[in-house]
């Protein structure tokens, strides 16, 4: 078997189907470059339509193969800046170390991250740490994977309260065409989702979802239609009927558009539906 994904990535191929080709109330405009000498700009800009609020990001990025080194800055319109320095498949083959650290000018707030993960057939692990004085806490993986069975555990422990603060188990199995996924988290939130290729051009996923002591279960059903190379059509629909549709079109090569909307069909006449678009340049 391959390497098996991260625990984050369990699921993953049923929650791009759900999540992908949509930007209900976002009006959204990105920016992909790179520069002679490597350097890969990318530059994000979004606005609500509810509340009208602009944000934007802006990510600069560097590899320096030889030594398995990416560089990574990032900003925002918060004024938030962050560093990420990371090394790949040089200490040893499958091992990445990254250094994660964000500062806030206005309030000279500084945190970081020290993160490591390993990678091999049959094994994914991970631990991240928080580089906090007073208390790190420390956050744990790991993904077995054999012959298309995965299972997986996630832990977060406050070292500063000395008790666990996350405590996440995950099973699933994987095929060419078919993956299922189930997880419990902390003991209370129960979930699962199943995604099937049915063949080159349609994609779809299930996912459900409940709360322990609480009737409220969540379910939803989504698919795409890849119609041609650069059109694909997406739709979703859930339990409290909340309809989504979402239309992807690559007008060119470097320059695809996205629109989307979202429909209550519990109130349809009284309004509030949503609608989003999107714009995506690469050079």
């Amino acid at each position: 078997m391959a390497v098996p994904p991260s625990y984050c990535d369990l699921g993953k191929s049923a929650r791009d189907v759900f999540n992908k080709g949509y930007g209900f109330g976002m009006v959204k405009l990105e920016l992909k470059t790179k520069s002679s000498s490597g350097v890969e700009f990318t530059t994000t800009g979004s606005s609500n339509t509810d509340t009208g609020k602009a944000s934007g990001n802006l990510e600069t990025k560097y590899k320096i193969k030889d030594y398995g080194l990416t560089f990574t800055q990032k900003w925002n319109t918060d004024n938030t800046l962050g560093t990420e320095v990371s090394m790949e498949d040089k200490l040893a083959e499958g091992l990445k170390l990254t250094l994660d650290t964000i500062f806030v000018p206005n309030t000279g707030k500084k945190s970081g991250k020290l993160k490591t993960s390993y990678k091999r057939e049959y094994v994914n692990l991970g631990c991240n740490i928080d580089v906090d004085l007073s208390g790190p806490t420390i956050h744990g993986w790991a993904v077995l994977g054999y012959e298309g069975w995965l299972a997986g555990y996630q832990m977060a422990f406050d070292t500063a309260k000395s008790k666990l603060s996350q405590n996440n188990f995950a099973l699933g199995y994987k095929a060419g065409d078919f993956q299922l996924h189930t997880n419990v988290n902390d003991g209370t939130e129960f979930g699962g989702s199943i995604y099937q290729k049915v063949n080159d051009k349609v994609e779809t996923a299930v996912n459900l979802a409940w709360t322990a002591g609480s009737n409220n279960t969540r379910f939803g059903i989504a698919t795409k239609y890849q119609l041609d190379e650069n059109t694909s059509i997406a739709a979703k629909v859930n339990n409290a009927s909340l309809i989504g549709i979402g239309y992807t079109q690559t007008l060119r090569p470097g320059v695809k558009l996205t629109l989307s909307g979202l429909v209550d069909g519990k109130n349809f006449s009284a309004g509030g539906h949503k609608v989003g678009l999107g714009f995506e340049l690469e050079a």
